[in-house]
């Protein structure tokens, strides 16, 4: 048997380490002094900023919160949104060339988007860490001086115009210390109005309703001053005319889908009509709204609580039974010519977008006359001017022979008379 040969050893010799082993120190500190010193460098000529930060060869990828606390703050941030001041009294830990540093004129901060916008359409890879950088400056808001907040908000009205982030970082600005102080209020206001500068409210209602904060808005009063007519004198006060209307029809849809929502409950419990009617009455007096604005709604929670049959002869029968239930509780919301109509066209589209209900568009409005949901002039109205395109020809020819009864009915009490 063969024995076993040990293998050569390596002893006395040193392997050396791959560079790409090398760990490199991280060391933010210096990062920020040599970042400072390119910028000043540059006497504050915003194109040699430009050029410096696209030539540099700084690690932006590891240091990127760093990179935009100099941006914005002029130095590197502590926790509250103070600038860390280095120990050694030579180096220069701060720069003036910054947003903070800039005078509060709309133009001159626009100019340091320009140099924002530059440097991420350079560096791709830095977009996720810029929303960070900006969501946590925002929650230091408190510790910044009054005119750096003001700035802020303008530049940052600048870059949500042009879609350079995205509205979710605004949730750091509905801090509860922030709102109690009347920070957030100061600063959405400026911000608001720098945005539509650039673009009109349907940018910024896009914008907001994305980052589910456009229902939101009123949370920006401290609890004591929160109500709809204080949000709105104020920002009419403030000139912001198109911010107020829009938070008038934000809480316009809120309080219809609570009432939906409670109708729904109602229903779902099968209380009585008349007990439903007489809530939906006192909802409607109390939060001032029309039977013109709810009636859809109303029609679109009785419609919701049925799961309809897949069969056309059958889900006549199933619809005209549940309709004629509900009908006390449409009647309630349907008081003016205005609201019949806008009620006759959604059961048109209703019939339209729902198939199997294409044949049975006669048969409801039929049971709505009936039961005084409609009238003669709302049908005729509709039938003549008002009816949507949708199945226009298929609806008109359904109704053609109850018109024209209709017509002769009229004819004939005009000839008793």
């Amino acid at each position: 048997m063969s024995q076993k040969v040990e293998k050569p050893s390596l002893s006395g010799q040193r392997l050396k380490t791959r560079k790409r082993d090398e760990k490199e120190k991280y060391d933010p500190s210096a990062f920020r002094d040599a970042l400072i010193q390119g910028i000043n460098d540059t006497e504050g000529d915003l194109e040699l900023v430009s050029k410096f930060l696209d030539v540099s060869k700084l690690d932006y990828r590891r240091y990127a919160d760093v990179l935009f606390d100099v941006l914005f703050a002029g130095g590197q941030l502590a926790p509250g949104g103070s600038i860390v001041e280095d120990p050694d009294q030579t180096k220069v830990s701060r720069t003036d060339i910054c947003v903070f540093g800039c005078e509060e004129d709309r133009n001159k901060l626009k100019a340091y988007f320009d140099v924002f916008n530059k440097l991420l359409r350079r560096y791709k890879y830095l977009e996720k860490s810029f929303e960070e950088s900006i969501k946590k400056i925002l929650v230091f808001l408190k510790g910044f001086k009054e005119d750096e907040q003001r700035k802020l908000a303008i530049i940052l009205g600048i870059i949500f115009a042009n879609g350079f982030c995205k509205a979710q970082v605004l949730s750091g600005v509905f801090e509860e210390h922030l709102v109690k102080e009347g920070i957030s209020l100061r600063f959405a206001t400026v911000m608001f109005r720098s945005w539509l500068e650039d673009k009109d409210i349907n940018s910024v209602v896009k914008s907001l309703k994305t980052a589910s904060i456009d229902s939101r808005l009123l949370e920006l009063f401290p609890l004591n001053k929160r109500s709809q007519e204080a949000f709105v004198t104020h920002f009419r006060k403030e000139g912001l005319d198109s911010i107020a209307n829009f938070q008038n029809k934000q809480q316009s849809f809120e309080v219809k889908k609570e009432l939906q929502n409670i109708l729904s409950e109602m229903m779902n419990d099968d209380d009585n009509p008349k007990e439903i009617v007489a809530y939906l009455v006192e909802y409607m007096k109390k939060q001032g709204l029309g039977d013109s604005e709810i009636v859809i709604h109303v029609w679109n929670t009785i419609m919701a609580q049925v799961e309809w049959n897949k069969k056309e002869e059958l889900v006549a029968e199933q619809a005209i039974k549940h309709l004629k239930k509900y009908s006390l509780v449409m009647a309630a919301v349907a008081k003016s010519l205005e609201a019949e109509i806008k009620l006759i066209v959604k059961v048109q589209e209703y019939c339209y977008e729902n198939m199997v209900f294409m044949k049975v568009f006669q048969k409801i409005i039929v049971l709505f006359y009936k039961t005084d949901v409609l009238s003669e002039d709302s049908i005729m109205k509709w039938y003549n001017v008002s009816h949507s395109t949708k199945g226009k020809s298929v609806f008109l020819e359904q109704m053609k022979t109850f018109v024209e009864w209709l017509q002769n009915a009229e004819e004939e009490s005009d000839e008793e008379d």
